[in-house]
């Protein structure tokens, strides 16, 4: 399996943006469908976006489409969460995971980074 590490996240004002990265290790990494969820205190992990090996095919959730951009790096085995017009309720630790298949559902991604917080302040 791939071994995920996710960087970028911190404090930002509300309408501000963030990148956050997820660095992969292991050579099958482009073949995996990469994904962001996020948790917020006291809530489930949700899905945020998710984008096929080739990076033709995204995802996301209703609440960021036209505000975040997920991007890949086959080359540098990287995954990318461009985020824009950050909102307080975006406030979460981030996770980047990889999935065997196109899924949008937390428990049928077999690889976890540690998360990374994203705190934005109104």
């Amino acid at each position: 399996q791939v071994q995920l590490v996710e960087s970028g996240g911190g404090l930002v004002q509300a309408g501000g943006s963030l990148r956050l990265s997820c660095a992969a290790s292991g050579r099958t990494f482009s073949s995996y469908y990469m994904g962001w969820f996020r948790q917020a205190p006291g809530k489930e992990r949700e899905f945020v976006a998710a984008l096929s090996w080739s990076g033709g095919s995204t995802n996301y959730a209703d609440s960021v489409k036209g505000r975040f951009t997920l991007s890949r790096d086959n080359a540098k085995n990287t995954v990318y969460l461009q985020m824009n017009s950050l909102k307080p309720e975006d406030t979460a630790v981030y996770y980047c995971a990889a999935s065997k298949y196109p899924t949008s559902r937390p428990s049928d991604f077999v690889s976890w980074g540690q998360g990374t917080q994203v705190t934005v302040s109104s």
